[in-house]
C-alpha cells in the first residue's frame, strides 16, 4: 500500500498543469520501469505500457487515467501541492481527479499484466492535458496508437464516480451567433433591428427538437447563455451576437448538430468554436458494463465529460475512486479506502469480462 501512496504523493506534489505535466510523465515513466509494468513508452506527455505476451487475436481493453490537473482554486485553505494524510484522507491537488484512479488503474494493471487467461491484452494509458482536450493529449495519442496497430477495442477510464459505472456523457458544441441588420435612428423608426432579428431565432433555439431522441442521453439540450447588441439608446443596432451552449447527444454527430440548428434559425449565422467533444455512450449489453453491474456498479448518466468525447467510437466506460464534486474544487482530498477498493474492483472487473 505505500507504494502506491508514495506514488500519488509524489504526484500531487509535482506542479502538472495541462500542457504542463513532463515533470509527472517523467515520474510514471520512472515509477513503472521501476516497479516491472514492462517496455514502458512515452509519447509528448503520455506514458503508456502493453501488457506481457501481446496477443493479436485477443481485443485490447486500454486502462486510462490522466495526470494533468486545473489550476487550484483561489478558495484553498491548505498548501495544494502538499499530500498531508489526515486519518483516511489524502489531501492536495489532483489526488482525486485523476491522481487515485491513475495509481489504482496502475496497481491493478501490475497485478494482472502477466496473466494469460484473460480474454483481453491490458494497455496502461496515463495520458496528458485531459482537463483541456489538448492536442498534445487523447488527440495525439490514439493516433500514434493506430499508427502502430493497438487502436482500443474498448477503453476502462478512470474518473472519479465514486466506483459506480458512467454509461454516458452528452458532447459540447459552444456556438457563436450573430444576426445581421441595417442601422437607423430609433426615433424614426428606421432600419432593421438585429436585436429582434436574434431575439425571433433565439426563440427557435429555444424550441429546437429534431426527429431523433438518444435512448440513453435523452434529447440535446440548447440554451442560449451570453447576448451583446447595441452602441446607444438611439441607434437601431445592426448587429447582435449570442452564444449558445449545445450539449449533444449520440443521436446525431456534432457537425449534423450544427447543420440543423442551423436549418432552425432563420436570420442568424451559427459558428461552432469545435466540434471534437462528442457524445459518448457504452451499450448496456457490452462485456465492460455487464462486468460491472455483475460487482454490483449502478449504471448513470456523467454530468462531467472526459477524454471519452474524444474516443469516437470505442465503447468506453467510466469508473474510478473517489467523487466528482470534489473535483476542480478547494481543499481537494481522496480517501485511501476508496483507492484500496478500486484497485480490488478493477482487478475484479477485469478478470470477470466474458467476450
Amino acid at each position: 500500500m505505500a507504494d502506491y501512496i508514495s506514488l500519488l504523493q509524489e504526484l500531487i506534489s509535482t506542479p502538472s498543469f495541462s500542457r504542463e505535466e513532463s515533470a509527472t510523465a517523467e515520474i510514471w515513466e520512472k515509477w513503472l520501469k521501476e516497479n516491472g509494468a514492462g517496455e514502458v513508452k512515452r509519447l509528448h506527455n503520455n506514458v503508456y505500457v502493453l501488457s506481457k505476451n501481446f496477443d493479436p487475436n485477443k481485443p485490447i481493453l486500454m486502462m486510462n487515467s490522466h495526470h494533468d490537473t486545473v489550476k487550484p482554486a483561489t478558495s484553498y485553505t491548505r498548501n495544494p501541492f502538499s499530500p498531508d494524510i489526515e486519518g483516511d484522507k489524502l489531501y492536495g491537488l489532483g489526488s482525486n481527479d485523476a491522481g487515485a484512479a491513475g495509481v489504482a488503474l496502475a496497481m491493478a494493471f501490475l497485478a494482472l499484466k502477466d496473466n494469460e487467461n484473460l480474454p483481453v491484452n491490458l494497455l496502461l494509458a496515463i495520458t496528458a492535458a485531459e482537463e483541456v482536450m489538448g492536442e498534445l493529449g487523447m488527440r495525439a495519442f490514439l493516433p500514434h496508437l493506430a499508427n502502430n496497430g493497438l487502436t482500443p477495442d474498448m477503453v476502462l477510464v478512470g474518473e472519479p464516480t465514486g466506483m459506480q459505472a458512467a454509461i454516458a456523457e452528452r458532447g459540447l458544441l459552444v456556438l457563436d451567433c450573430v444576426a445581421k441588420g441595417k442601422a437607423g435612428h430609433a426615433a424614426r423608426n428606421e432600419g432593421i433591428n438585429a436585436l429582434y432579428r436574434a431575439i425571433e431565432d433565439i426563440d427557435r433555439l429555444r424550441n429546437f427538437k429534431t426527429e431523433k431522441i438518444s435512448n440513453v442521453l435523452g434529447p440535446i439540450k440548447v440554451s442560449v447563455t451570453m447576448i451583446n447588441c447595441g452602441t446607444q439608446h438611439n441607434v437601431v443596432p445592426d448587429s447582435c451576437s449570442y452564444v449558445a451552449d449545445i450539449r449533444t447527444t449520440d443521436a446525431y454527430s456534432n457537425e449534423e448538430t450544427v447543420e440543423l440548428l442551423r436549418q432552425c434559425v432563420k436570420w442568424s449565422e451559427l459558428t461552432p468554436r469545435s466540434t471534437r467533444v462528442h457524445a459518448s455512450v457504452i451499450d448496456e449489453t457490452h462485456p465492460l458494463v455487464k462486468a460491472a453491474t455483475a460487482l454490483g456498479k449502478e449504471t448513470f448518466i456523467s454530468p462531467t465529460t472526459s477524454d471519452m468525447a474524444l474516443m469516437h467510437g470505442i465503447p468506453s466506460l467510466k469508473m474510478g475512486p473517489g467523487q466528482s464534486s470534489r473535483s476542480h474544487s478547494a481543499d481537494e482530498f481522496v480517501c485511501l479506502s476508496e483507492i484500496s477498493q478500486a484497485i480490488d474492483t478493477y482487478i475484479k472487473l477485469i478478470t470477470t469480462l466474458k467476450l
